[in-house]
């Protein structure tokens, strides 16, 4: 899933092509019995309600909440885009073939539209420059809505949303005050939970653990203030260097123009099992566990568990 880096990169991507535009089309494929009567454009009568409400809009600004783009309009109206599992958002000119019942919107440019990772496009914004944000979404997970920006922090999406690590407020002392709300917690599950600290994913978790030096089952509880200064540290040098990288793509993740990022060329801990650990004087192993059903790497010798 893409994290707050890869959110941001595509964030940036959007403020450089989109803002100032007038939105003259929206399409959709997207349509499940399973959301029917939901606020999100997977139930075709909201998607009309969508549609009608941004036809003709300008955009007026975009922006990032934890791992939500917001597309403001002018009046009032902001798209709420969550790329969930697999989704990413491509800028570029498509063409649309009427014929195809799979994949009839074709990457025109610029040609790396036409990595096969930016297939499977369920969602598009026609813009009066004639080009086109299209939504690749392979599993179909990605969510869009239409919030109120008046109504905006308080809605259903963004009302449990924990502080932006990487904000000038979000100083120690609060890192550590939003970890002691569950001290009785493995510290890698903490660091993933949305309510607790935005935008930290199952990526940048580990590679932060390993710059910090704390195994991913240690409790909140169990680790030293001095420990958690090194962890606060390091969640904010990893993700600052996770968008200068233009974010992660090891797995699905691209760019607004369909280019890849190199965050992935930089881990030292993720999907690195059984390699020698990176960190000078070590002589560890990247090992891999299971923490909250999610994969979980960390070094076997300098992120031991600390004795109680």
């Amino acid at each position: 899933m893409p994290e707050l880096p890869e959110v941001q990169t595509t964030v940036n991507g959007l403020k450089l092509h989109i803002i100032g535009l007038h939105i003259t089309d929206v399409w959709s494929d997207y349509s499940s019995s399973y959301f029917a009567g939901s606020s999100t454009i997977k139930d075709p009568v909201y998607f009309a309600l969508l549609k009608k409400e941004v036809v003709g809009r300008k955009v007026v600004s975009v922006e990032r909440r934890a791992k939500n783009i917001l597309i403001r309009l002018d009046n009032h109206q902001i798209i709420l885009v969550h790329m969930k599992m697999t989704g990413h958002l491509l800028y570029g000119t498509y063409s649309f073939n009427p014929l195809l019942t799979v994949d009839p919107w074709e990457p025109v440019s610029p040609p790396s539209l036409k990595d096969p990772f930016n297939r499977r496009v369920h969602f598009v914004i026609s813009f009066n420059n004639n080009h086109h944000l299209a939504l690749s979404d392979m599993r179909k997970f990605a969510k869009v809505t239409l919030v109120d920006a008046r109504e905006l922090e308080t809605s259903l999406h963004l009302k449990d949303i924990g502080p932006e690590p990487l904000t000038d407020t979000f100083t120690l002392s609060v890192f550590i005050q939003r970890l002691s709300l569950r001290p009785q917690r493995k510290v890698k599950q903490v660091l993933l939970d949305q309510t607790v600290i935005a935008g930290i994913g199952n990526i940048y978790a580990d590679e932060s653990l390993w710059r910090a030096g704390i195994h991913p089952l240690e409790k909140v509880s169990h680790i030293p203030k001095e420990k958690l200064a090194l962890l606060y540290k390091a969640i904010r040098q990893t993700l600052s260097r996770g968008i200068d990288f233009g974010g992660d793509s090891m797995s699905d993740y691209r760019n607004v123009l369909g280019e890849k990022g190199s965050f992935q060329e930089e881990h030292q801990a993720y999907r690195r099992t059984g390699k020698k650990c990176g960190k000078k004087g070590c002589g560890g192993t990247i090992v891999r566990i299971v923490v909250g059903g999610r994969g979980t790497h960390y070094c076997n010798v300098h992120q031991k568990l600390l004795d109680t």
